[in-house]
């Protein structure tokens, strides 16, 4: 049952943002609302728009399925690996050699700032992977030099060589036998970009514009972008896969979720990114609109920094957790549409172990915990809580101060940190947080996608182990699940990990959420993707 008071509140918030977005009060982003086509009411700017660069959900929606194609794609319904750009492939007996058969005829972007000369072939797989996995290659350190999913997974370190066998075959080597391969080629972050685009680039000492003017083979061309504005993209009329495509699209970048309610419920826009979970119920009753709702591959946690004092304790990290009532949050913060998580992993993952031992709340056990590792009545602490909203965690503000009580009840103070989203991910990175509120939506369906990224050493060079714990004992266990095919194999060294994970406490299971998207009724075909970024290819307005 929701509380009276905020919901009546949220409505007269929402009745005034209404009125004043039906009086065009917001000038930047209602200028949108004249064109034909989809326009999407997204949360926040791309970082680029190259996902290579970012694990961003917001620089995958607005680049990965729009701009780009990738070798292979998951069939968001069913979630198998299903051809894209490689219309077929074999894998030798060993494990260790994959041979990609391109498809032919596939046209590259037609922009006004590039003409392709040539249709799509080997030499752009070369690039494309190349790019990240080797130091020496031109474009590598172009944007930054760094790839944080492909280095998160060890991907780079995984593949040794990429060979072209004729145009339209490559051969991709591994290092060692890895079962996940296919599906991290499929993920949102494998795009293949343009070889001859980046030569052109290179002639002129242009190469940053490749992530910021990109050309891709995708549904959609890169037309234009206004930070904190809109981004605007046009039909791809040369599409290989169809021509469905609607004939504009505008990611109309709307940061407050109320406000992008309101411009769905007038109209301005078709379809809008996180709904809040307070105003579920408003679209549920609204004739004109649908929401989409189906249990995500994610993991929302609040996760220590293990590097630091007296965070690298094991035994704090315990106490801390024991702290904090987890129900009490996700009942206050998920309003129902989130499950408490155990581990990692998602029930519908096939390596979920439902018997994985969990910390209970216990303040008393806590206290007694804290004053035994020689932690004070008055320590302080920080909580970074992320500035946006995510499906894992749609109001990790609200979380981090209904923590703030329960910790000051076993007598840590808590002072709640938050920055502009950019911002709040590079001191993340740095590790200048105590502890934070995040987490992560899988990018596929292996359950490698959560152990390798969240906790694995290579992870915190990334930027995306959020705990900065580093165990050889639990690299071991995961590197040794790939080596095997055999999925109750691969659980047997999971539940290990599992094991570990519970034992040291790097971070705090908290949520495994819904994922919700709105639109209006007249938009068909926006299908909920599990595996990752928004799609708009296959949608129509009627």
């Amino acid at each position: 049952m929701h509380p009276k008071t905020p919901n009546r509140l949220f409505r007269f918030t929402l009745a005034v943002l209404l009125a004043l977005s039906i009086s065009g009060c917001f000038d930047g982003t209602t200028a949108t609302s004249s064109v034909t086509g989809v326009i999407y009411c997204s949360e926040g700017n791309p970082t680029s728009f190259n996902p290579q660069l970012d694990t961003s959900g917001t620089t995958s929606d607005a680049s990965s399925h729009q701009i780009y194609d990738r070798l292979l794609n998951f069939d968001p319904q069913s979630g198998k690996i299903v051809p894209a750009l490689a219309s077929s492939w074999l894998i030798s007996q060993d494990g260790l050699t994959y041979t990609f058969q391109l498809r032919r005829g596939v046209k590259f972007h037609n922009t006004d700032y590039f003409t392709p000369t040539r249709t799509f072939n080997a030499d752009d797989v070369i690039f494309s992977i190349d790019r990240w996995r080797l130091d020496s290659h031109p474009y590598h350190y172009v944007s930054g030099g760094n790839y944080p999913y492909f280095t998160s997974i060890g991907l780079i370190d995984l593949i040794s060589n990429v060979k072209r066998i004729n145009g339209y075959r490559v051969e991709i080597t591994l290092a060692r036998p890895d079962s996940s391969f296919l599906a991290n080629l499929a993920t949102d972050f494998a795009v293949i970009l343009s070889a001859e685009y980046a030569q052109k680039l290179i002639l002129s000492n242009q190469q940053e514009r490749i992530d910021n003017y990109p050309i891709g083979t995708g549904p959609f061309r890169f037309k234009e972008y206004k930070k904190d504005h809109y981004i605007r993209y046009s039909k791809h009329e040369d599409y290989w896969q169809h021509k469905n495509a609607p004939n504009k699209l505008i990611f109309d970048i709307t940061t407050t979720s109320s406000l992008r309610l309101a411009k769905l419920m007038t109209g301005e826009c078709d379809a809008i990114a996180f709904p809040a979970h307070s105003e579920l119920d408003t679209i549920r009753e609204r004739p004109d609109l649908t929401l989409d709702g189906r249990p995500g591959l994610n993991v929302g946690f609040w996760a220590f920094n293990t590097s630091k004092y007296p965070f690298d304790n094991p035994k704090v990290r315990r106490a801390l957790a024991m702290a904090i009532d987890k129900n009490t949050l996700l009942e206050a913060v998920y309003y129902g549409s989130a499950v408490s998580a155990k581990s990692l992993l998602p029930e519908s993952s096939w390596a979920y172990q439902s018997d994985v031992s969990e910390t209970n709340y216990n303040p008393v056990m806590a206290r007694k915990l804290l004053r035994e590792s020689g932690i004070d009545e008055g320590f302080t602490m920080n909580i970074w809580a992320m500035p946006v909203e995510r499906a894992y965690n749609p109001n990790a503000r609200k979380m981090a101060e209904l923590m703030q009580n329960y910790l000051n009840q076993v007598g840590i103070q808590v002072n709640i940190v938050s920055y502009e989203w950019t911002t709040f991910r590079e001191k993340l990175k740095e590790g200048q947080h105590d502890s934070v509120l995040i987490g992560w939506s899988a990018d596929n369906g292996d359950p490698d996608n959560f152990y390798r990224p969240l906790l694995t050493c290579s992870a915190i060079e990334s930027g995306t182990n959020r705990a900065m714990w580093c165990s050889e004992e639990y690299d071991s266990l995961i590197n040794q699940a790939l080596r095997y095919s055999e999925i109750a194999q691969r659980i047997e060294y999971y539940k290990l990990a599992n094991k570990l994970i519970a034992e040291q406490l790097p971070l705090v299971p908290l949520a495994h959420a819904y994922r919700y998207r709105a639109h209006r009724r007249e938009l068909n075909g926006l299908v909920i993707n599990p595996f990752g970024a928004i799609r708009f290819g296959d949608v129509e307005k009627q």
